[in-house]
C-alpha cells in the first residue's frame, strides 16, 4: 500500500500524471491563452507592418501583418522633424525622476509599516491607504496645483503621482512575507543600526519587489497623457504620448501631414501615424526583457503570499 503511495507521488511530481489528464477543458483554456496573445500581439505586427510600407499599398488597405513596398520615409520623417524626438527625450528624463522619487516615497511607506515594533502602524496604513479608495477630484486638484504654482511644469506630472497606495501595499505585502524580522534581530545583536540593515540586508534581498514597482511606475507614467492634458499648456512640455495621441485622432490628421512636410518627405498620415506609434513604443519593448525575470517573481511573491 505505501508503495503504490509512493509510486503516485512520484507520478505527480514529475509531470506525467499531469500529460495523461490532458482533457479537452485544457486544450479549451490553452486556445483561449493563445487567442488573448495574438490580441495583444497581432495589432503591434499590423502597425509595425504598415509603418514599413509604401504609401499606395497602405492607402489602397492591403497591408495587413507583412510589409509591402518596404520604405522607411515615415522614420525618416519623424527623426528629421526632431518635435517628436524632443518629446521622447523630455519624456525619458521625466519618467526617470518619476520612477526614482515614486521608488523612494513607496519604500520609505511599506518598509516602517511591515514592521511591527511601529507605534501606531494602524493608523499610519489607514492614512496612507485611504487615498487608494477617494479621491478629491479633478476641479479641487486643478485648484491645488494652481496655489502650488505647478501648473505648466514638468513637476505637475511628477509630485502629485509618486506616491501609489497600491504599490505601497504590494511592498508592504513582500516585506512581511520575505524579510523575517529574525533576520533583523540577528543584525541588532552584532550592533547594526537600522540604517544599516535597510541598506544592507532589506534593499538586497527586495532587488525582485523593487523591479517590478519599478516597470509598474515606469509604464504607468510612460502611458499616461490625461493629466498633461488638464495641466499643461506649453508644447515643449507635453509628454511624447500626448503628442502622438493628437496626431493619431482623426481631428489632428492635419499634424501628421505637417510632420511630413517639415521633413521634406512623402508620407501619408496613416503611415505617419504607424511609424510615430512604433517609435513611442520601443522604449519600453527595450527595457522590459531585462526587468522581466523580476517583474514575474515579484508580482508572485509580493501579490499571492501574506
Amino acid at each position: 500500500m505505501g508503495k503504490n503511495r509512493d509510486k503516485e507521488i512520484d507520478t505527480v511530481s514529475d509531470g506525467s500524471r499531469a500529460i495523461n489528464r490532458f482533457r479537452i477543458g485544457d486544450a479549451v483554456m490553452m486556445a483561449v491563452i493563445v487567442l488573448l496573445c495574438l490580441t495583444c500581439i497581432l495589432p503591434f505586427i499590423h502597425l509595425m507592418a504598415k509603418s514599413v510600407s509604401g504609401n499606395a499599398y497602405v492607402m489602397a488597405k492591403q497591408v495587413y501583418f507583412w510589409p509591402k513596398g518596404l520604405n522607411f520615409d515615415a522614420y525618416r520623417s519623424v527623426f528629421k522633424d526632431g518635435s517628436l524626438t524632443y518629446s521622447m527625450g523630455y519624456s525619458v528624463v521625466m519618467v526617470l525622476i518619476f520612477t526614482f522619487l515614486g521608488m523612494v516615497a513607496c519604500i520609505c511607506a511599506a518598509y516602517p509599516l511591515s514592521k511591527k515594533r511601529l507605534e501606531g502602524r494602524s493608523v499610519l496604513t489607514f492614512v496612507l491607504m485611504f487615498p487608494m479608495y477617494f479621491g478629491a477630484g479633478l476641479i479641487p486638484s486643478y485648484l491645488l496645483l494652481q496655489k502650488l504654482h505647478l501648473l505648466d511644469t514638468m513637476w505637475v506630472l511628477i509630485l502629485p503621482l509618486i506616491y501609489s497606495p497600491y504599490n505601497m501595499l504590494i511592498m508592504k505585502t513582500y516585506f512581511q512575507a520575505n524579510i523575517p524580522d529574525s533576520l533583523e534581530e540577528s543584525a541588532f545583536l552584532d550592533g547594526a543600526t537600522n540604517f544599516q540593515i535597510f541598506f544592507k540586508i532589506v534593499l538586497p534581498l527586495s532587488k525582485p519587489i523593487m523591479a517590478t514597482i519599478a516597470l509598474f511606475y515606469a509604464v504607468g507614467r510612460w502611458n499616461a497623457y490625461a493629466d498633461a492634458q488638464y495641466y499643461i499648456q506649453k508644447q515643449k512640455l507635453k509628454p511624447v504620448q500626448y503628442v502622438l495621441s493628437q496626431m493619431v485622432s482623426s481631428a489632428n490628421s492635419a499634424q501628421s501631414e505637417a510632420l511630413s512636410e517639415a521633413a521634406d518627405v512623402t508620407s501619408t498620415p496613416e503611415v505617419l501615424q504607424a511609424a510615430s506609434v512604433m517609435f513611442v513604443t520601443i522604449p519600453i519593448i527595450c527595457v522590459y526583457p531585462f526587468l522581466q525575470k523580476y517583474f514575474v517573481k515579484g508580482v508572485m511573491v509580493g501579490a499571492v503570499k501574506g
